[in-house]
């Protein structure tokens, strides 16, 4: 074993221009930057065995942007292996909205599609309103622009990391920050709802757990001296994900406060973990936002009101989420962390895995259909992003028995790493916390770094149990594997790490 060889970088990718705001059915168009969007890359090289991680202030990294940068990447005369980099994101819906075109096997899932499915099924004479002027609008960054400058600026980060390797070390340390919640509210009818109503006699509990933990890694350049904090969290950057501003979320709070405590030449690069069901907002304790969020799912008459965090949709809430983040890793690092590792075992594999469609039936179909045109006869004129959100489950069938013609499965591409005594693992989908908690449970290294929305963002991936529930995140639409890809995700994954620390 050599000693390891690791490299920082951030850049900006903050288009010059207002943008379409990405991850919500409603169009918005930002009005201002409340926090710059970066992309931060960490490079590791020992052995002739590498890994570049990057963390993107996206809500997901479509395989399109991942292909666009590693064809950039490709005969570079440095050393890069395209296929050791991963690019995640960490689900912020106040980024930009870039292609999400598909690749052969490779399906990316978005709200925004829908709009495209419904226009589909209109009549002759009825169009789709826009809440905002997004089409054709000289004032937004077109996609093409955005997409320009993610794929330029992300490979730019990881070509400017790689070079500046040098010999450096980590310490692995764990915390506890309470951020993410499950967002599935569970009715007494054997119904869930994401986002639903607690304030009522039929609910009987929050659908799943949630993850307060917080794998931490803290990084140190060749002279011991910190340089930068890994910080994996099972909650989306998902706060302010109404609003019209451009913002990293609470990542972006707390990689400012981490500045402020540890000096500005600190990185930060944050990870999501398994939280497909999570979310920063208590739906037991539930406190209304500020101003309309423009949300069918969110409407509330005349809730009471609570003693409790300010609400996590508005600026105060997200604020006290960053700084839960960075308290909790100022805190590790005060109370002392393990002797730093430079000479460690460290391998990297990559997994091609085939996970099963899941599929709608003829039936499916036929309702789906009959459901469409009945509401549109119900409902006479044009349509709008209220419209989209409440025919996605049947445009999502209507497109998912197109798909499923033409694939049976989905290539899925998982990362897995040893680095010493903790593990990485990465998967594509949203993906629901209680797959990740079997992983990490079950897992033979001291440690696990799960990372989803990594090269690919695949849509959620829910339990059975959800499937059961239905609602968005669990309808067929909401993403392109259900729960027996899930388990198969698990098995697969678990296999991989446990053969890497099968002996010690």
């Amino acid at each position: 074993m050599s000693k390891l060889q690791i490299g920082w970088s951030e850049i900006s990718i903050t288009p010059d221009k207002k943008i379409s705001l990405a991850g919500q059915f409603a169009e918005r168009i930002s009005e201002y930057v409340e926090k710059p969007l970066t992309a931060t890359a960490m490079a590791v090289e020992a052995d002739g065995e590498q890994m570049i991680l990057v963390s993107t202030d996206l809500v997901g990294v479509a395989y399109t942007l991942v292909e666009a940068v590693r064809a950039k990447l490709e005969g570079n005369t440095v050393g890069i292996d395209p296929m050791k980099v991963i690019i995640s994101a960490i689900h912020t819906h106040t980024g930009p909205v870039y292609p999400r075109g598909q690749l052969q096997n490779k399906v990316n899932t978005s709200s925004s599609g829908f709009r495209a499915l419904l226009e589909s099924q209109l009549p002759e004479g009825r169009k789709y309103i826009e809440a905002a002027p997004i089409t054709a609008n000289p004032e937004i960054a077109s996609n093409e622009e955005v997409m320009e400058l993610l794929t330029n600026n992300i490979t730019k980060v990881i070509f400017d990391a790689w070079a500046a390797k040098k010999p450096g070390s980590f310490s692995n340390a764990f915390g506890r920050a309470v951020v993410g919640m499950c967002r599935r509210v569970a009715y007494s009818d054997g119904s869930a709802q994401m986002w639903g109503d607690a304030n009522t006699a039929v609910f009987t509990e929050l659908e799943g757990g949630n993850d307060s933990g917080v794998e931490l890694m803290y990084v140190f350049d060749e002279n011991k001296k910190l340089k930068g904090i890994v910080a994996n969290l099972a909650c989306p950057a998902q706060c302010v994900q109404h609003r019209l501003f451009v913002s990293p979320d609470f990542w972006g709070e707390t990689k400012k406060l981490l500045r402020e405590h540890f000096g500005e030449d600190i990185f930060m690069l944050p990870l999501c973990s398994a939280a497909g069901d999570q979310c920063p907002v208590d739906l037991v304790r539930w406190v209304e936002p500020e101003s309309d969020v423009h949300d069918p799912n969110l409407k509330r008459n005349n809730p009471p009101k609570r003693k409790a965090d300010p609400s996590m949709f508005d600026l105060a809430g997200m604020r006290k989420a960053g700084k839960r983040v960075a308290n909790e890793i100022i805190e590790v690092w005060n109370e002392g962390i393990d002797e730093a590792q430079e000479d460690v075992v460290f391998e990297h594999h990559v997994h091609n895995m085939q996970l099963p469609l899941r599929r709608a039936t003829l039936t499916d179909l036929h309702n789906a259909e009959r459901a469409i045109k009945d509401y549109l006869n119900e409902h006479p004129g044009d349509v709008d992003y209220n419209d989209a959100a409440n025919l996605q489950v049947h445009l999502g069938i209507i497109k998912r028995f197109k798909l499923q013609e033409k694939m049976e499965t989905l290539d899925t591409e998982v990362h897995v790493i040893r680095l010493g005594s903790i593990a990485i693992a990465t998967n594509p989908f949203e993906l629901f916390l209680d797959y990740g908690n079997q992983i990490k449970a079950r897992a033979l290294c001291e440690q696990t770094f799960l990372v989803q929305l990594a090269n690919g963002t695949e849509g959620y991936l829910p339990t059975e149990k959800a499937e059961k529930g239905g609602h968005y995140s669990a309808f067929i639409a909401s993403g392109q594997v259900g729960h027996v890809g899930g388990e198969q995700l698990v098995r697969e994954t678990l296999k991989d790490i446990n053969k890497l620390f099968a002996n010690g």
